[in-house]
């Protein structure tokens, strides 16, 4: 989840559903209640640990503070010297975890292709919509591009830093955490608190209760964010970075021809296939030795 949060376009969410820990990372989130404050407020702070999944929330994160130190520096210098075939590695990743998901949905009826097809078009709209501009619109407009960011980074496909550029307030956040303004942070913060809570919940009974359709949808997300991992893309529509570089907001895919075309660089489409290759294949071995244990 460390090394997908890393690059802009790829969903923590993402690598929760492959590894099969969405469901107890859900429940987890979700036990931060009232029950869990009495808890406290008693002091039974075993029960409360005990309460929250405390132990593999701790192990989860040290794996995501593990990865984002070690691998960031990597990453970066990939996205900066080598992007198409990582994209690629990224592509064969989330489609076949699309594809094995398929197979959890179970009998397929009208109401679940719908849901599907809703997943996936929200997340084709999502990758291919332009940048809002919404970072001269204020403190509401911040707790809002919190909750938002971080519902979206707990949905499988779609990625909270990707919806903070579509909103126009990646810069502005990342600027904001550079100077640490308080009064900025302190209300963004709020507003992913508040989505965390309310959107665990909400995803949480949704699988418990109507979970075929859900896995349906959340597959769609997949399919759709595989516009975003596409790796050749063309840029329309640009950003100003936090640091003054400009950043691609709207980008659509093409095809390696045309990208060569456009840009004069080697597509490496033989590259990029064993790459997309070798992503499914980590997919393959994760859902046979662990998600089937």
């Amino acid at each position: 989840m460390g090394a997908a949060d890393i690059v802009p376009g790829v969903s923590g969410g993402t690598m929760a559903f492959i590894t099969g820990i969405y469901d107890r990372l859900l429940g987890a989130i979700r036990a931060f209640d009232l029950a869990l404050l009495g808890l406290v407020l008693k002091g039974r702070i075993k029960d409360a640990w005990q309460h929250v999944d405390g132990a593999f929330l701790l192990t989860l994160l040290a794996g995501i503070a593990t990865s984002i130190l070690s691998l960031a520096r990597l990453i970066a210098w990939l996205l900066e010297t080598h992007p198409v075939p990582l994209w690629a590695f990224f592509f064969g990743l989330i489609l076949a975890s699309a594809l094995v998901l398929l197979r959890q949905v179970g009998a397929w009826n009208p109401a679940r292709i719908a849901c599907l097809l809703a997943g996936t078009g929200f997340a084709l709209a999502v990758a291919l919509s332009p940048a809002l501009g919404l970072e001269s619109a204020g403190l509401p407009a911040v707790f809002g591009a919190g909750f938002i960011a971080i519902c979206a980074m707990i949905l499988p496909g779609i990625s909270g830093s990707f919806i903070l550029v579509l909103l126009g307030m990646y810069a502005v956040v990342l600027n904001a955490l550079k100077s640490f303004d308080l009064e900025f942070i302190a209300v963004f913060a709020a507003g992913a608190a508040c989505g965390l809570l309310c959107f665990s919940r909400l995803l949480h009974w949704l699988l418990r209760h109507q979970r075929p359709g859900t896995l349906a949808l959340l597959t769609g997300f997949l399919f759709g964010s595989l516009a975003v991992v596409w790796p050749w893309k063309e840029a329309l529509d640009w950003v100003e970075g936090a640091g003054g570089e400009m950043r691609p907001v709207q980008q659509v895919p093409i095809l390696p021809g045309r990208f060569l075309q456009l840009t004069g660089e080697d597509p490496q489409l033989w590259l990029c296939i064993a790459l997309a290759l070798a992503g499914g294949l980590a997919v393959w071995l994760i859902d046979t030795r662990w998600n089937r244990a």
